[in-house]
């Protein structure tokens, strides 16, 4: 199997891989050719220079690297090619099997305007919204019938890229360029659609696993609602606390009947907006996502063997009633970011990393002491996850784990993620994608009345 992709997701592949004794070949940019996943591949192959578009992104190097290698699959991971319905399509026409869903599922799910269209034709609840705008003009017209403030987002991608709030009318032509923009730099895809903003609802996922025989099951729901004002998450729990049974119950039905009517196959993520008990379909992710060991945590299923077995043409093992929800687990994203200038990433020599350990902790991490961390990827060096049996008892656990380790050579966001751990609003499980821009504005202007009380 060639593995395309870097970091830390590359190291979870390769070790389900060779678990279940299925040889590897990783690619890398020139960045990353010391990096951990080229190490512990069986095989490794440079792809091109550091730059995403011309390593990571490049097709014909990657297509060509696995037909020389001999590769039966390629395991996109996420980001990259992941959703990329064309380079799935490329996949099937050299005979290689694509470890995930069908290249036209990916198309209808991986876009989410698509999604959205789709989604409302299987009866599942959806954000008012339209399909891909055209134009300004056209934006206009749907936000003054949708109503003030509007979400514009990007239709490809994810990670918050491509996405502006626009509240005012004057605002609505720069939002709706600067995601178009965005959208166009990151994921090579400008579109963009509109949908009403739902002030300060939470973010809740639900996992599912399908099989090639229409058998699904959902692994239940993370809450994904602790995001900086980006939108990039950064920490994530399941299940998801502060949830009624309602809600839970409406979210889990959903996400199957959403994978039964496009007749889904793989791993992949529904996400939806929570406003109280109403719950609106927002996205699809046909792909593994970063938080993806929070549910294997607390469902004990290895979701990327799953995702192999499927591809390979395997029965799902279990039904829904098999699966057993225990404890409650956490992850906090380590980025390489300064979260008091704006989580502005840096890039440089990590000189000394230390990772936690101890009972109920895992690291997901490609980082070591000397590692470099380059200018053109994601800032996120690391996943530190915690289980426990209770919520209190993960998060006492997760800050135990992240008073332990030691990152120096950049910023990193280990500091921030222990202050939201210690307010009362996580503890009590209630909060929603507006807690940590709040939370950072307020500590803003504690350290603007320090300055002045010492400059005074």
């Amino acid at each position: 199997m060639l593995i395309a992709n870097r970091g830390e997701i590359a190291l979870r592949i390769n070790r389900a891989c060779q678990e279940l004794g299925v040889k590897t070949v990783a690619i890398f940019s020139e960045a990353d050719r010391e990096s951990l996943h080229v190490r512990q591949a069986d095989e490794a192959f440079c792809v091109g220079p550091g730059p995403v578009a011309r390593s990571y992104l490049n097709i014909p190097n990657i297509i060509s690297t696995a037909l020389v290698t001999g590769c039966d699959a390629i395991h996109p991971g996420y980001g990259f090619m992941a959703e990329n319905a064309r380079f799935a399509s490329i996949c099937a026409d050299h005979g290689i099997v694509f470890i995930g869903p069908k290249p036209e599922v990916i198309a209808a799910m991986g876009d989410k305007a698509t999604a959205k269209r789709v989604m409302k034709e299987a009866g599942v609840a959806t954000t008012p919204g339209t399909d891909i705008l055209a134009s300004v003009d056209e934006a206009r017209k749907a936000a003054s019938k949708i109503g003030y403030p509007v979400l514009i987002k990007a239709t490809a991608g994810g990670g918050g890229k491509g996405m502006r709030v626009v509240e005012r009318p004057e605002d609505l032509e720069r939002s709706f360029h600067g995601a178009s923009s965005e959208a166009e730099a990151s994921f090579k895809d400008g579109r963009v659609y509109m949908e009403k903003l739902i002030r300060d609802p939470r973010h809740i996922e639900v996992q599912v696993l399908a099989d090639e025989f229409g058998n699904v099951v959902h692994l239940g729901e993370r809450d994904c609602s602790v995001q900086k004002p980006s939108h990039q998450k950064l920490i994530e729990e399941a299940p998801a606390p502060a949830l009624s049974d309602k809600a839970r119950r409406a979210l889990h039905e959903m996400a199957i009947k959403a994978c039964k009517h496009v007749k889904y196959s793989n791993a992949g993520t529904l996400e939806f907006l929570a406003d109280g008990d109403n719950v609106y379909f927002m996205e699809m992710n046909t792909r593994i996502q970063v938080e993806h060991p929070v549910t294997e945590m607390v469902y004990s299923v290895d979701l990327v063997k799953e995702q192999i077995r499927i591809a390979s043409g395997e029965k799902l093992g279990y039904a829904q009633s098999d699966l057993a929800l225990r404890g409650h687990a956490i992850e906090c994203r380590i980025n390489a970011e300064d979260a008091s200038n704006n989580f502005a990433p840096e890039a440089g020599t990590l000189t000394k990393v230390v990772f936690p350990g101890g009972p109920g902790i895992r690291v997901d991490t490609h980082v070591f002491s000397g590692a470099q961390v380059p200018p053109y990827y994601d800032s996120m060096i690391a996943k530190i996850v915690a289980f426990g049996a209770t919520r209190d008892a993960a998060i006492a656990r997760m800050e135990r784990a992240l008073r332990e380790t030691v990152i120096e050579g950049v910023h990193t966001t280990i500091d921030e993620c222990l202050v939201i751990l210690a307010t009362p609003e996580f503890r009590a499980g209630n909060y929603n994608i507006g807690f940590l821009p709040r939370l950072l504005e307020t500590q803003a202007a504690d350290a603007a009345l320090a300055a002045a009380a010492v400059t005074a």
